[in-house]
């Protein structure tokens, strides 16, 4: 079953169940994957979705964060529900010394040695990770190898 397929599948059963926060949060997700594949001019393939389930789940996290700091913790709660919605679609993440160890690679590989080689190094740890971590996870981890 491909992750399109899968979204459609659990997108009746939440309407079956009547799940708001998965209701809202796989509806946003389809409705960008529309608007990603007409801009596109072809259908999405896994690679453009995973993009789009990251970039939702980056959003939730950051709104969820936003209405914590103003004190809005039902509206937190929300968005916190709906990232958890979201993460199921995303591959298994990697653990802490997977991901030492990926970093490690992929500095040595493009021989980085100082932050000014920090953008190198983000763009050589990105592509060996992928989807399987956090962003700002990998950025901090080079910074700290790099310094």
């Amino acid at each position: 079953m491909t992750l399109q397929e899968r979204l459609s599948e659990d997108l009746k059963a939440a309407m079956k169940a009547r799940d708001e926060a998965a209701l809202s949060a796989l509806r946003l997700l389809k409705s960008a994957i529309t608007n990603r594949e007409i801009e596109l001019g072809r259908a999405a393939d896994e690679g453009d979705i995973l993009k789009l389930v990251e970039k939702a789940l980056k959003q939730r996290r950051e709104s969820a964060e936003v209405y914590r700091q103003a004190g809005r913790d039902e509206l937190c709660a929300r968005e916190e529900a709906e990232s958890r919605v979201l993460e199921r679609y995303l591959p298994a993440q990697l653990s802490a010394e997977e991901l030492d160890a990926l970093v490690s690679e992929a500095i040595s590989e493009v021989n980085a040695t100082s932050m000014r080689q920090m953008g190198l190094a983000m763009k050589a740890a990105l592509a060996k990770v992928g989807a399987r971590a956090d962003g700002k996870a990998v950025s901090a981890l080079v910074k700290q190898k790099l310094s």
